[in-house]
This record gives C-alpha cells, structure tokens and sequence, in this order.
C-alpha cells in the first residue's frame, strides 16, 4: 500500500531555512490570531456546512471535498486518496524542512440527527447521522490554523512547510491508522491536533488501545417445528459467545474493555433456524499487547461456541489502533499558546443558552465532566473559559483514538478546546444541537489560533522541534512503529465491494 503514497507530494527539499529564532509567545499569537480572524466568516460557514453534509465513516465524499476545494483556493497543493482511502487527502503549502502537520476530521455519527439549537431532543431525520463528536469544527479548525501559517510564511518569506491532513474516519474505522501503515506520516517533523470539549487545556489522556473484530457464524437452515435436530443455530453460536465473554469479564485487567453488537441475526423467521449471523467484538486494553492476549481468549470463546453448536466460524479484522505515545515537549508548547490566545470569549447569549441545555444533563453527567479530566466538581460553572493548569500527571482514558497511531510515528500533542456547555457527553444529541451556535465557532476559532501559534513554534524554532524528537525516540525506544492491523487487512471502504 505505500506505492499509493510515495511520489504523490514532493519528498522533502534537501535545502534547511536558516535558524530563525522565535519572538516570543505573545507576538506569535498576535500575529496569527490576525489571520484567523481575517477569514474565520468563511470558515464558520465551511464548518456549517460540514455539520449539515453529517457523513459517516469512510463515506466522508462532500465532506472531504467541501475542505479540498477551500484550500485550494487559498494556494495549497492537494493530494487526495491517501492510502488508497478516497476521502482522505494531504494540503500542503511551503517548501523545506520542517514539516508541520495539523491532523483534521470530518466523519459523523450514524443516528444522531438533531435540530441546531434545540433544547430537547428532536431529530431531522431519526435514520440520519449528526455531528455528536464536534469533527466538523475540528476539522475545519485545523483548516484555519493551516491557512494563517501560509499567510503567515506569504507574509514573512518564510520557509518550511505546513500540511493539513484531512483523515477520515476515527469513529469506528482508524482512518489514521491505515493512514500511518501506508506511510502518509513518514515525512512529517511533528503532528498537531485538538478536540471539541466543554474544556480548554492540553490533553494528558492516555487512551486504550483496541481491535475490532467480526465473527462470521456458518450452520445449517432447517424447520423449527418439523425437523428442528436437522439444524445447527448460528444465532445460537452468538449468543453463546456473548455468554462466554459475559463470564470473561470477571477475570479481566479492571482498565480493559470488551463491547459487542450482533450485526446479523440471521433472520426475522422464528420457525427458521439461523443458518448464519455474525456478531462485531470491540477489544480494548491499555497497550496493543494487551488487547491481543484479550482477543485469543475472545477467539477460543467463540471456537469454543462454534463446536457446542455443531457450526464454524470465521475470524475477520475490521481494524485497530494503538495506544497514544505522550509528548510532554510539544504539550507543554500548545500550554503556552492555550493562555496566550486567552479563551474563546463566551458572551452573555452563550452563557444563557448553555443554562438552558444543562437542564438535560443529569448532575453525574456534569460531575462526571471534572472528574474525568480530574477537576474538582464545580456544578456553578455552565461553561469553561479559563484553560486547565497543566499536570505531569496523566489520567486514564478509557477511549479510543487513532490519532494514538499518529503518535507512534512522529511527535504528537493534542489539546480540548471548550466548544460545549460543561457537561456535554460526547456522541449525544445535546452535542449535535450545540455545533452550529456561536459558542462552538468561538471555541473552533480559538483552537484554530492555538494551532496555527504552534506550528509557527515548532517552523520557528529548531530548539524546541528538536527536544520533541528526542522525547519520541526516548520513549519508542529504539522499537519501530509497527501497525496494528496485519497488512493482508483492507480497509472497509475498499471491501465488499465498497459498502463500510
């Protein structure tokens, strides 16, 4: 797969930009915030109009398309089908080293539609998707703070280059992952990310690794009634399965994590024995080795299913991803820029619809809010506009992201960016209903600016790019990335004749 991705942008110039130093935190954010703000109407609109496209994995088409076109228009070089993945693409803008990148999603939920702005739930369409993890502003946010680097170089006849990776699917399909096994990151100096939230502060998470999984049970069809001895249930294969590992759990480290969902069931005849069904496992742990222990065990329960009832199955890999490789360097560089840029400026209207949402919320939703980043609860506090101190201590995220596989590349930090009313839990209705007000595009444009600063750093100053390396091979330790899906495994865009 890497014959995709070779040759299609130019290998990195020999020539290196003469050290210039950095003028400080302050100028740096005056500087782009300038730019953000100068063209932040016509990505607000980019943004919105992602919200209203709500594609899902892998189908991500207008989507992609819509972030293409717009920084094209604003001089960028586009490289689309990265890794074979049509709506995954590369913009790059610049020449030489170092090379900057700011990573982008766009991918929606399936069956979260919702009206903007409604207080309760109310669907558009209950079988459409929504924007219930804020991609459209992150995306769209990464766009802007790559397109006020460019001015920024324009401006200053600097050198380096500045490339904005628009990364399908990180909501069940490990766009990234694919990603980094067809080697798109390879060239890259260090990587630069955020998220929507309801905080502002740089991530110090560290995320499960996790592999998912499909298990395809093959019977035999017979009369329920009449010669019920005849036949052999997958359905029942599946469900003895999940009855096993229901019974796993018990004997499982506390910090992992196995989901499923029967995908299908055979049938809607109940005087028909299943002749087939299939069931989705979702494995995580805090490291890929673990997810792997716990997946031969998942693997002998369902072998173990399969031969109590008298049927076969068949093990096949959706896809994975690592666990994140902190970097303590560029996070505490993203720190800097998070106080400088001094907050997204909530006004009274957001504070009031805000009140107004919280009302869903269940005080343990918002409690659950602090704690998860460990802050003290304060049920006071609709939104945050301040920025959490920074901590070397980093909590346990008991989710997934395959922006983990970014990082076991190439230096990489990411950071939240208050967007949502505090107590938002992500994939909700109420997240979808908050991303086309004012205070998300506040919150996007502000870590437009964050990012855009620290990418100027990182061209800037040789220094501190270079004390992010060191911290990347120190703690890979000698050992290469290795991706966690084999390579005989296709992306979903690319199997069954397309269909995800």
């Amino acid at each position: 797969m890497r014959s995709n991705w070779q040759g299609l942008i130019p290998a990195k110039a020999v020539h290196r930009c003469p050290f210039k130093s950095a003028k400080g935190v302050k100028f740096v954010i005056e500087a782009v915030s300038a730019h953000v703000d100068a063209k932040k109407d016509k990505f607000i609109a980019l943004s919105d109009q992602i919200w209203d496209l709500a594609e899902i994995r892998f189908q991500e088409y207008r989507s992609s398309k819509a972030q293409m076109q717009a920084l094209e228009g604003e001089g960028f070089r586009i490289t689309p089908n990265i890794g074979e993945l049509p709506t995954a693409f590369v913009a790059e803008y610049g020449s030489g080293s170092p090379v900057i990148a700011i990573l982008g999603e766009y991918d929606a939920l399936a069956g979260l539609s919702q009206v903007a702005g409604a207080t309760e739930m109310q669907p558009i369409d209950p079988t459409k998707e929504g924007h219930g993890c804020g991609h459209h502003l992150l995306g769209t946010a990464g766009v802007m703070a790559a397109v006020a680097v460019k001015d920024h170089l324009k401006e200053n006849g600097a050198c380096g280059t500045i490339r904005y990776y628009g990364c399908p699917a990180e909501e069940g399909g490990s766009g990234k992952t694919f990603m980094a096994r067809a080697g798109a990151f390879e060239e890259v100096d260090a990587a630069l990310c955020w998220h929507p939230s309801s905080f502002n502060g740089v991530n110090v998470s560290d995320t499960l690794a996790n592999l998912q999984v499909y298990f395809h049970f093959t019977g035999k069809a017979s009369h329920a009634a009449v010669s019920p001895h005849h036949g052999r249930s997958a359905l029942d294969a599946v469900e003895l399965m999940n009855v096993g590992a229901n019974y796993m759990r018990e004997h499982m480290p506390p910090t992992a994590r196995v989901h499923y969902a029967i995908t299908n069931t055979g049938g809607i005849s109940p005087n028909v024995v299943q002749a087939e069904a299939s069931v989705l496992y979702l494995v995580r742990s805090p490291d890929i080795q673990g997810v792997r222990c716990i997946f031969e065990r998942v693997k002998k329960i369902a072998e173990g299913a399969a031969l109590m009832t008298e049927t076969t199955v068949k093990c096949e890999i959706d896809r994975a991803t690592s666990s994140i490789l902190p970097n303590t360097v560029l996070d505490r560089a993203v720190q800097q820029n998070l106080e400088a840029a001094r907050g997204p400026n909530f006004d009274a209207s957001d504070f009031a619809f805000s009140e107004r949402i919280r009302k869903t919320f269940s005080k343990e939703e918002i409690a659950d809010s602090f704690l998860q980043l460990g802050l003290d609860v304060d049920p006071a506090k609709v939104m945050h506009t301040d920025v959490m101190p920074f901590s070397n201590q980093r909590q346990l995220d008991l989710g997934s992201t395959d922006v983990a596989d970014v990082s076991r590349v190439v230096p990489t930090t990411q950071f939240w960016g208050a967007c949502y009313a505090i107590g938002t839990a992500f994939h909700s209705w109420q997240m979808v209903a908050q991303g086309k007000l004012p205070a998300a595009h506040k919150g996007m444009t502000y870590a437009a600016k964050v990012l855009a600063a620290t990418a100027l750093d990182l061209l800037n100053d040789r220094s501190l790019l270079e004390a992010a390396k060191a911290e990347y091979r120190s703690r890979m330790n000698g050992n290469p990335y290795e991706c966690p899906i084999p390579a005989e495994v296709l992306p979903p865009v690319l199997r069954n004749g397309g269909r995800t």
